[in-house]
Formats: structure tokens, C-alpha cells, sequence
């Protein structure tokens, strides 16, 4: 029990330092409406937002919603996406889930958990990111850098994803995980890369680095 208030109390520490660096986190995936943010995450799996974002400009102009989308060869996706990795696969998902979306849902992407992950190449994270950034439904997607800081923090013990996840819906409103997810992702690419990180001057790891993590890190573990 004392760890848990503990854990809770840094939590809330923690979001406020967050809340001060970026009160209105923007989403960083570039898309028009909810079938592109879908499109989107499915490509930033093992991919840089960055990258994502300098691809799906002309995905989107040739097939700017599932129809479209539907209708265009998996050549000429792939041609667009080739640069993102697992660009072949990706291509068939994004083909597949377009057909889908307008043979099973009229042209819509769904609004619940079980249906976006039935779709080709979606995922829970993928799923959660979708209904928290289209759909304001509170989720919490956890991503190499949100996995990566809870452990940092001691927020979670970093075993699996799943783990993390639970372990910061237990620890942030409900409310607000859809804000956190989004802070602590840039907070992980602007101050908190994975490796060569100075923890001492972290504005977070400073005071919020457990003891274990910083001995790992330390010795390069």
C-alpha cells in the first residue's frame, strides 16, 4: 500500500511538470479525418512519426478515405509507403482494412476496441490511439518511449506493455490519460532519449529515476 501512494504521488508530480512542458500536446500524426489518423498509426509501427508524416501526403491525395483507398492497386500504396518499415505488409493491411471498412462499416472506421482491432494490421495500440485522438474515448497506447519512461520512473516494473499500461491507467485520471500519453511521448523524444541520457539533469529522471534503473544504465544494462 505505502508503494502504491508512493507511486501515486509521483504520478501526480509528474503530470504537473508535464502539464507546464506541453499544456496542449498536439497529435503528431498529420491526417484530415479519422480513416487517415487510422492509416497513419498503422504506419508508424517501427517507423518515425516523422517519416510517417513525409509519406502519407501523397497516400492521401490518391485515396484520401476508405473508398478510395479501396479502390487504389497495393503497388501504388506500397509506392507511396515504401520507406516506412514493413512497408509490403503494411500495404496489403492498409488494402484489406480499406475493403473492410466499406464492405462492413459503410465507409466508417468503428468506435469500439473490438471491431478496430479485427482489422487488418491494427493492433490495441493502434486501436487506442484511434479512439483516444479521433474519438476522445480514454485510453492510454503505450509506445516504445511511454514503456520505456514508466520503467525510468518506477511507475511500472516494465515487464511487457500490457503491464505498463495497467499499471498508468491505476496511476493517472481517467480523464487525463489521453493528455499523459501524448506529454510523455514528446517528453521522451525532446529530454529523455534511451541511451547516452544524463538522468542527473533530466527535469524528471533527476528525482523520479529509481535506484535499480539508474544502476542499469549506469553499467549499460
Amino acid at each position: 500500500m505505502v508503494r502504491s501512494v508512493k507511486r501515486i504521488e509521483k504520478a501526480r508530480r509528474i503530470q504537473a511538470i508535464l502539464d507546464e512542458l506541453y499544456p496542449d500536446p498536439p497529435i503528431p500524426l498529420d491526417h484530415a479525418n479519422e480513416f487517415q489518423l487510422l492509416i497513419a498509426v498503422l504506419l508508424s509501427a517501427q517507423t518515425t512519426d516523422a517519416r510517417v508524416n513525409l509519406v502519407t501526403p501523397r497516400l492521401f491525395e490518391l485515396a484520401p478515405d476508405p473508398a478510395s483507398m479501396a479502390e487504389l492497386p497495393v503497388a501504388t500504396i506500397l509506392d507511396c509507403v515504401r520507406t516506412c518499415g514493413l512497408a509490403p505488409a503494411k500495404s496489403k493491411n492498409i488494402s484489406k482494412l480499406a475493403k473492410i471498412l466499406v464492405a462492413e462499416h459503410g465507409g466508417h472506421v468503428p468506435r469500439t476496441f473490438d471491431e478496430l482491432e479485427a482489422l487488418p494490421g491494427v493492433g490495441h495500440k493502434t486501436a487506442s490511439v484511434v479512439m483516444a485522438q479521433a474519438f476522445g474515448v480514454p485510453a492510454f497506447p503505450v509506445d516504445t518511449h511511454i514503456h520505456r519512461l514508466a520503467a525510468r520512473w518506477g511507475l511500472s516494473d516494465g515487464a511487457s506493455v500490457e503491464k505498463t499500461e495497467r499499471d498508468l491507467k491505476k496511476l493517472f485520471d481517467r480523464d487525463r490519460w489521453n493528455d499523459v500519453h501524448l506529454q510523455m511521448i514528446y517528453f521522451g523524444r525532446e529530454y529523455c532519449p534511451a541511451r547516452h541520457h544524463d538522468l542527473a539533469s533530466c527535469p524528471i529522471c533527476g528525482w523520479a529515476a529509481t535506484k535499480k534503473r539508474i544502476r542499469e544504465e549506469a553499467t549499460g544494462r
